[in-house]
């Protein structure tokens, strides 16, 4: 049996940086405080590898009907493909927020950690600056 102790949903990092869109699709995301999010991002994500301490990204934690977006997404790397071609999306300074998501949040990534055990990967603390939310209902894993 697998440990799900939580239900996972489907959040889209985005942003442009050095004039480049760089998007993925985080199940590992959480809220650490009012105003703070956790992220852990694998070491193979071109998106995550690219994020820094001090950039601002776009976290949009999408609705149920946005299947869409977690294909275009998740199913390839930001330097192999235009993953944003299909998908309406919203600019906030570098941020990029998914259109008709959940929530949208402006993050300011305030470190990026590795930890003992996930020292590959990239465990981003971020800092929310501004936030929209809708109704809809969140999608899940």
């Amino acid at each position: 049996m697998e440990l799900s102790a939580f239900n996972y949903g489907a959040n889209a990092v985005s942003y442009i940086k050095n004039e480049k869109k760089y998007g993925m699709i985080c199940a590992w995301a959480m809220q650490a405080d009012f105003d703070k999010i956790l992220m852990l991002l694998g070491a193979q994500s071109v998106t995550g590898k690219n994020i820094k301490k001090g950039d601002i990204i776009g976290v949009s934690a999408l609705s149920e009907n946005q299947q869409d977006v977690v294909d275009a997404l998740g199913s390839s790397h930001s330097d192999d493909t235009n993953k944003f071609a299909n998908i309406r999306y919203t600019t906030k300074d570098s941020a990029l927020l998914i259109d008709d998501a959940s929530n949208c949040m402006v993050v300011e990534v305030l470190d990026v950690l590795h930890l003992p055990g996930i020292e590959e990967d990239n465990l981003i603390y971020g800092l929310v600056r501004s936030y929209t939310s809708s109704d809809s209902k969140k999608y899940t894993f």
